[in-house]
């Protein structure tokens, strides 16, 4: 498999990532992610979505440096983390924050909000207490918290104003990347657009560079420049969003998008749904070739044979699928 040329602007790199988990028995080994490549440009929102089960989660944890890579690398800024001491790799990883999709989880609920906010500042030690108390208070203003809120308990807030109390404790430590793990799957659908437009005005306003973690296409399609379609521990398609929403390459992208409700008539929805037969295998023992043969309409024989080569079929859009680039093999 080919991999794109390092970008000069990336934030992060990524290189044949592999992260890989013993089952209980330890007789088998769960492949959750399995030769990955991209990079993530500094200033951009770079999307990965994909079923339950794909590794995409799991990606976003590698590239903080939850879970160490089994095989292959992740640089920051072309460098290694993992080559640094120790303290200069804790000192390192706070450039790089992961927010979760339950803030419920998320937060202790008997610490006190301004107690949560403050404690990624006083386990790193940065400044003396008056001036964490400042850039606690900062954060939280500048979420949109009203000061008063930090003397109330986690129970006490609302699903949107507690995922804001997450938002606000990891731009305490004033990071370069966040990693966004579906942060707006557990909120009503009524407060998801105010937070989206926060993230998107903390971007504008802070320069921070996002991956965007979810199952949901519209959401991946809202706020990202460039999104990444997984399948099984891999990827299959990742190019600009204006591209991939509107002339996806692979027959797995082309799937999840027909399956996107549109608010339109029935008479007025183009295309028809393609229902995909049968579960997402299992990343223990995956197919051999294409992964996603065994759902796929178009598997041809070579599907089973050999693994479809990680192409750039046009500019900065790329693919893994051998007949992503014959003619009438869209079903658009």
């Amino acid at each position: 498999m080919s991999a794109p040329v390092a970008d000069m602007d990336a934030i992060v790199s990524v290189r044949d990532l592999q992260v890989q988990f013993q089952t209980t028995d330890r007789h088998a080994t769960v492949k959750a992610v399995d030769g990955v490549d991209f990079d993530v440009r500094r200033g951009e929102t770079f999307g990965i979505i994909g079923e339950s089960g794909s590794g995409k989660t799991t990606i976003g944890r590698a590239l903080v440096f939850l879970l160490k890579p089994s095989a292959g690398a992740i640089l920051h800024n072309g460098l290694d983390p993992l080559a640094l001491p120790r303290r200069q790799f804790q000192s390192h990883r706070r450039d790089y924050q992961i927010i979760f999709q339950d803030p419920n989880a998320a937060l202790n609920p008997r610490m006190t909000i301004l107690s949560s906010v403050l404690e990624p500042l006083e386990l790193a030690r940065e400044g003396n207490k008056a001036e964490r108390l400042k850039r606690a208070h900062e954060a939280m203003d500048r979420v949109g918290l009203p000061q008063d809120i930090g003397a109330r308990y986690p129970h006490q807030l609302s699903g949107g104003q507690k995922q804001r109390v997450v938002i606000a404790r990891a731009l305490t430590l004033r990071p370069k990347l966040i990693v966004c793990d579906e942060v707006v799957a557990a909120l009503d659908m009524s407060i998801r657009g105010d937070v989206l437009n926060l993230f998107a005005e903390l971007q504008r306003d802070l320069g921070l560079t996002y991956v965007f973690i979810t199952h949901d296409l519209a959401v991946v399609s809202h706020i990202s420049e460039r999104i990444a379609v997984m399948y099984l521990g891999r990827f299959v398609e990742l190019g600009p969003t204006e591209e991939v929403s509107e002339r996806p390459l692979h027959p797995y992208t082309q799937a999840l998008l027909s399956a996107e409700p549109r608010p339109l008539p029935s008479s007025m929805r183009g295309g028809q749904r393609i229902v995909l037969q049968g579960e997402i295998p299992s990343p223990i023992d995956p197919p051999s070739g294409c992964r996603f043969r065994t759902r796929c309409q178009y598997a041809q024989p070579l599907c089973a044979e050999k693994t479809p080569d990680w192409r750039e079929l046009a500019r900065d859009h790329w693919v893994a699928c051998h007949f992503a680039d014959r003619p009438n093999f869209s079903p658009n």
